[in-house]
């Protein structure tokens, strides 16, 4: 059974790659453009993995990963920040909201497929 991915991005051009890049390596997707969009899916949807961007409309990615890791249900669902920010510590973020890594937008295919699969690796 292949593994199911939740991404979080509001931008559609981002969305689409990484939907492609992920399905082309056999992975199910959902998406979500917004925060609170992405809470609602997880009410009804367990993902493996969900990859969240840091900037979105209404609730930041931030604090979506904050609503994650404090719901007993999902709290263990690892969560990999995308992220076009580059003024703040991203990795001390990421570390202090519970996510399992980060990606820097834009990104190298390549790089971005090997983080998702080392997380799969480590469970």
């Amino acid at each position: 059974m292949s593994k199911k991915i939740l991404i979080v991005d509001d931008e559609p051009d981002i969305l689409k790659i990484v939907i492609f890049r992920l399905k082309t390596k056999g992975y199910q997707t959902i998406s979500a453009r917004s925060g609170e969009n992405a809470l609602q899916l997880l009410a009804g949807n367990r993902p493996d993995l969900i990859i969240l961007d840091l900037r979105l409309p209404g609730i930041n990615g931030d604090e979506v990963c904050r609503k994650i890791k404090a719901d007993e249900k999902l709290k263990d669902i690892p969560v990999i920040l995308l992220t076009a920010s580059t003024g703040q510590d991203i990795e001390k973020l990421s570390q202090g909201i519970g996510a399992v890594d980060f990606i820097r937008k834009p990104f190298d295919s390549q790089n971005f497929i090997n983080k998702v699969e080392n997380i799969f690796r480590e469970k």
